[in-house]
Order: structure tokens, then C-alpha cells, then sequence
């Protein structure tokens, strides 16, 4: 027996896995990944928003808290439910290095185009649809393309 710690497997969601693994055809992935996206947006945009100008918190923190509840949200049910693929201690390693990175454009992006333009509700979500659009693409071609072939 192994003496060696490991790492805990990540939160996994109440879903029936349909049959199939990760052979789900690109269409149908494409399909969950914008729908797991919209409502992942929500739980984002919908925290950002609240902390941010509800609660006072500087633009920079309110949307690194919104980026992290969202993309939490994306994962759990992006890999039950789109890519259909088992729990991996590896697999999820990539996708917290490949949210660091995506973490950076996101909050990267918002922030200079909040800086750029006024501050108001137009330009809070045009950066705010910016950001997302640009870390979803990079997301989506990561996730299909290395992540969830990681066995």
C-alpha cells in the first residue's frame, strides 16, 4: 500500500452520464458547450454585477470572484455532460492550468476596456461579452482538443 497523498477527485454534479464518452459528435458538443456557457455566463455576469456595483468591491476583484463561480459552474457540468468524460485527477489539473490562462485574457481584457471607455452599464457589458467570447473560443478548441482526450 502506498504511503504517497492524493489528490481529492473534484466535485462531481448529480448527472446520469448518457452513453458514449467523449464520442459525442462536434455538433451536440458545440450545443452543450454554448448552453453549459450561457447559464455559466449568468452565474459570471450575474456576481460580477452584484459585487461590483451592489456591494462595492474594486471591477478587478468582482470580476475574478464572478470568473471563478462561472467557470466552476462550466466545468462540472462541461465534463459530465458535453465532453461526457470520467473523473481524472490529470484531467482536472489542465483545466485549472488552462483556466489560469484564460482567467488572465478575461479579467485582462475587461479591465482595459472598462479603462478605456466610461464607466456605465453599456461598457460593463460590452468588456464584460468581450472578455467571455474571447475565453470561451479559447476554451471550447482546448477542451476538445487536449483536455477531455486525456484518459
Amino acid at each position: 500500500m502506498s504511503a504517497e497523498p492524493h489528490l481529492p477527485l473534484p466535485a462531481e454534479l448529480p448527472l446520469v452520464d448518457e452513453p458514449g464518452g467523449t464520442d459525442v459528435d462536434l455538433k451536440t458538443q458545440i450545443i452543450r458547450f454554448v448552453l453549459t456557457g450561457a447559464l455559466s455566463a449568468v452565474v459570471d455576469f450575474g456576481l460580477y454585477v452584484l459585487l461590483y456595483k451592489a456591494a462595492g468591491l474594486p471591477l478587478d476583484a468582482a470580476k475574478a470572484i464572478g470568473f471563478i463561480a462561472g467557470t466552476t459552474t462550466a466545468y462540472l457540468i462541461n465534463r459530465r455532460w458535453t465532453f461526457q468524460a470520467p473523473p481524472s485527477r490529470l484531467r482536472f489539473l489542465a483545466v485549472v492550468l488552462l483556466y489560469a490562462v484564460t482567467f488572465a485574457v478575461q479579467v485582462g481584457i475587461n479591465s482595459l476596456i472598462n479603462r478605456w471607455l466610461d464607466d456605465n452599464l453599456v461598457t460593463l457589458v460590452l468588456a464584460f461579452v468581450v472578455a467571455q467570447g474571447t475565453a470561451t473560443v479559447i476554451n471550447f478548441v482546448v477542451q476538445r482538443a487536449v483536455i477531455f482526450k486525456i484518459r
